[in-house]
């Protein structure tokens, strides 16, 4: 299962959302900045930290795990950055999701 979503000019309330669910060190590195895009990838955990990396080599992307509480161990990760950069994270992710 891999599902992924772009962003693009993310409204105050969005990010607002999106700061809500980050890990403090995360927030503190996301929290005003502004970002021209943000790309959602949700997934089971050993494919996120792995697509997460993918997506980080594919643009200048900042990744940041998105955290919830599915009993299933799917999580999601959010790559902020320009709407080129992400586009590109997000293209990468989706081509190796589909090698597995």
């Amino acid at each position: 299962m891999l599902i992924t979503r772009m962003i693009r000019a993310p409204r105050p309330g969005t990010m607002a959302m999106l700061l809500r669910r980050m890990v403090p060190a995360a927030r503190k590195e996301v929290e005003g900045r502004c970002f021209d895009a943000v790309g959602l990838v949700q997934t089971d955990l050993p494919s996120l930290f792995y697509l997460a990396d993918v997506g980080q080599k594919a643009g200048n992307v900042l990744a940041v795990e998105i955290t919830g509480n599915c009993p299933q161990h799917v999580s999601t990760i959010a790559f902020f950055g320009d709407t080129a950069a992400v586009g590109a994270a997000l293209a990468a992710v989706r081509r190796e999701a589909v090698k597995e």
